[in-house]
């Protein structure tokens, strides 16, 4: 008797999870979105019968202002609205819906992801440059969330770490690159917005770069990790936190260094560490290099922003000029700046270069189309990282 009374609650059981799945399957619309064609145009379909108005907006689309355009779906008989794009060029995309004057992800799309406080839909257009953001059949890094000891910031504070393949059963040393994101950024940033792991594991087994591990810091010392990633619990993300390019990051990233090279099997020398960031990351990467002027040998600015702050007081940013020199006196193999035609730090970038060419630093110097966005910053990277330790 007991045992069918076990029997007898299973099958209620599995029937209750049965009827859970099946509403779960009855309830999806059966809508595909988005479709990657063959011709590389795109086809989003958003499932809103009581809707006057829906829109697509996508960072394909020309900006207005600091965010992308947008353009009006079509609605068919059946309440389904779509787009189809003009054919794309290989790249990662975002984009977002606005339905009647509301915001949301598109619901068809579980790929999504969080750049600052905003969360939006992401997809892949194949067959160029976007190769490299694929996960593709070949052998993979591993990458780890490590917490380490800063007693600069008196706190411990999380970092993302690449190892690359092989990592973990060989015992040979490896190069780093440290890899500091923008403003609003976090350690998760390269992560999820620059494909950084796939660029990695893809150019590595193309034999286009050096096994090497990437440093992900997280450059705002006012947090402890990522948001939602610390003892500070799930609160809102906001765009700059206290200690913002004060000096703060750049005069303890010793701190990070020592964790690494404490823990980790790498080359601790000058021609074994690389150091390079987007915007404020790359802010951080050329004052870090010359206020440490002998520790990387190949250092990279991404649209770096340049020029501190008037009102900031801080050591990390007296006597530029004078560290910018003795950098140049004890030697470096790679001094690498990318900057788009559109981007707001242009002009910035343009007076660096003058300053560097007066000092009569070498550097190579990259220009690309578009502005201040993480379709620049991604073949950046692409094209920063094979040029490292050879």
């Amino acid at each position: 008797m007991r045992n069918l009374l076990i029997v007898f609650i299973f099958l209620l059981m599995l029937g209750s999870i049965n009827s859970v799945a099946q509403q779960a399957l009855w309830g999806a619309p059966g809508i595909v979105s988005p479709e990657v064609k063959e011709d590389k145009t795109v086809t989003f379909r958003f499932q809103a019968p009581d809707a006057k108005v829906v829109k697509i907006s996508g960072d394909w689309m020309p900006a207005q202002g600091w965010v992308p355009g947008s353009e009006a779906m079509t609605r068919d008989e059946k309440g389904t609205w779509s787009y189809t794009t003009a054919v794309l060029p290989s790249d990662l995309y975002s984009y977002s819906f606005n339905v009647d004057g509301l915001k949301t992800t598109d619901p068809n799309n579980v790929y999504v992801i969080r750049d600052v406080a905003s969360v939006f839909n992401v997809f892949l257009v194949g067959g160029g440059k976007a190769d490299l953001y694929k996960v593709n059949p070949v052998l993979h890094g591993t990458v780890a969330r490590r917490w380490y000891d800063s007693p600069g910031n008196k706190s411990v504070r999380r970092i993302t770490i690449y190892t690359p393949p092989g990592y973990e059963t060989g015992k040979e040393k490896y190069p780093v690159l440290y890899l500091l994101h923008g403003m609003g950024g976090d350690e998760e940033a390269w992560m999820a917005l620059g494909r950084t792991s796939q660029i990695l594991d893809n150019l590595i087994a193309l034999g286009k770069a050096k096994p090497m591990l990437v440093v992900m810091t997280n450059g705002n010392v006012a947090q402890e990790a990522a948001p939602g990633e610390s003892s500070l619990g799930m609160y809102k993300p906001t765009f700059q936190l206290p200690n913002t390019m004060d000096g703060t990051f750049e005069g303890t990233f010793t701190d990070v260094i020592k964790f690494v090279e404490g823990n980790y099997r790498i080359k601790a020398e000058k021609s074994g560490r690389a150091i390079a960031g987007l915007s404020m990351g790359g802010f951080h990467s050329l004052h870090i290099s010359r206020y440490y002027p002998n520790t990387f040998d190949y250092v990279g600015l991404f649209s770096a922003a340049i020029v501190p702050n008037e009102k900031v007081t801080s050591k990390v940013y007296e006597n530029i000029d004078s560290t910018l020199k003795t950098q140049l006196k004890n030697g470096y193999k790679l001094y690498w700046i990318g900057i788009g035609k559109a981007d707001f730090l242009y002009k910035n970038v343009t007076e660096y270069r003058a300053k560097l060419d007066g000092l009569g630093m070498k550097y190579t110097y990259r220009e690309s189309e578009g502005g201040h966005t993480w379709t620049n910053w991604r073949v950046y990277l692409s094209e920063f990282v094979p040029l490292l330790f050879n």
